[in-house]
């Protein structure tokens, strides 16, 4: 009968101190993702982020200071910064925009994204003329500047830096 050197895994898999390499890693990170969205969870209130609860949340970490709290806030932290960008809206504009302007602008917007959306309104010259509006992923671009870029790569024009070309 031939026996090997290395003993034979167990049916029930590995104890977890026995476990070697990068399989420990990979679990840890995937575990640290789930715990980062409960804590999340947690701090939402009303479809909102509580920030009483968020200082709470990261005090008690801190606290604690099990294995990977870095890591866990570090994905806590990613997912606070995404719900914030999807409730932010900024607005830019060539000009300054009027105020009733301005109050049909963040109206559509809180009908699209929920009552809770912020707005932003940023003066933006470069844009020669028109409207630029960023909110989480989404992007409505009706600059003239956008035009003419569209115009631009339409036509298959290449910047020359100035230069004639």
């Amino acid at each position: 009968m031939i026996r090997s050197a290395w003993p034979r895994k167990p049916a029930g898999g590995w104890p977890p101190s026995e476990r070697r390499g990068i399989d420990v890693h990979m679990k840890t990170a995937k575990q640290s993702r789930r715990e980062a969205k409960q804590l999340f969870r947690l701090c939402i209130v009303n479809g909102m982020v509580d920030e009483d609860r968020v200082r709470t949340v990261v005090q008690s970490v801190l606290q604690f200071r099990r294995r990977g709290y870095l890591v866990l806030l570090g994905y806590f932290q990613r997912l606070l910064k995404l719900h914030q960008a999807q409730h932010t809206a900024e607005i830019q504009s060539a000009v300054p925009l009027p105020t009733d302007l301005e109050t049909k602008l963040r109206a559509g917007l809180q009908h699209m994204y929920g009552p809770r959306t912020s707005t932003l309104f940023v003066h933006n010259p470069a844009l020669i003329g028109g409207i630029r509006i960023h909110i989480g992923s989404d992007v409505y671009d009706g600059s003239v500047r956008s035009g003419l870029a569209a115009l631009e790569k339409s036509f298959g024009i290449t910047s020359t830096n100035g230069r004639n070309a």
